[in-house]
């Protein structure tokens, strides 16, 4: 399967989100991926949903909705509205993981886990089967532009053989630290998402480093 990439509004120009949106539109990526922070969960705030709306009014391609935000179930239905096609939860922060994974796929979306760096891979081998992807984030979720978390290759690889020992077809998800370099590493360890921020939208030429990712 071809690298998939999903550029991540987090690094875009909050002041001209539409332009950003229209160049995500024109390139070869796959989705859009977009990071709802709360301040709770993560030390920072991003978008909310009246932004959210906006951002699927302007855009064709799918939304990869990743809420970093405390009882993310309780908030389904306004994800649903908006349109996304893919809602993602972070394993921290769901008591009753099953049940949110159900809820998200009886809603009409694909289910989709996140983990921090510090949590091991192993944890997620029962819910595998169950989702339609896993996120595995290669940097402290809250802000753009950070330093790529090594060890997250190994993840990525070690979470591989799980999906194969549990005959799950959940995809593999990074984000955080994504660029070229990372990425070869990354996708010859296992990864089929490439989620990408700093690297697409502080690029002279966004459009061709897309291009550059799906090609890896």
């Amino acid at each position: 399967m071809k690298t998939l990439v999903a550029p991540s509004m987090l690094s875009a120009d909050f002041g001209n989100l539409a332009k950003d949106i229209e160049m995500i539109n024109r390139s070869e990526a796959d989705w859009i991926h977009v990071d709802i922070m709360d301040g709770v969960f993560v030390p920072n705030i991003s978008f909310g949903f009246p932004v959210l709306k906006h951002v699927k009014r302007w855009a064709r391609k799918p939304l990869d909705v990743h809420l970093m935000i405390v009882n993310p179930e309780k908030f389904i239905p306004e994800v649903k509205t908006i349109g996304a096609d893919i809602m993602n939860v972070h394993y921290e922060a769901c008591t009753h993981l099953h049940r949110v994974v159900q809820q998200i796929r009886e809603a009409g979306m694909k289910p989709a886990v996140t983990i921090n760096p510090a949590t091991p891979v192993c944890l997620l081998k029962d819910i595998l089967p169950e989702v339609y992807m896993v996120l595995v984030m290669s940097v402290n979720p809250g802000f753009g532009g950070q330093k790529f978390i090594e060890h997250s290759v190994e993840k990525v690889r070690e979470l591989r053989e799980f999906i194969r020992l549990t005959n799950s077809d959940a995809l593999i998800e990074v984000d955080g630290g994504v660029n070229l370099d990372t990425g070869r590493r990354l996708v010859d360890a296992g990864a089929d998402v490439l989620v990408a921020g700093n690297a697409v939208f502080s690029a002279s030429e966004p459009e061709a480093v897309i291009r550059g990712l799906k090609s890896l």
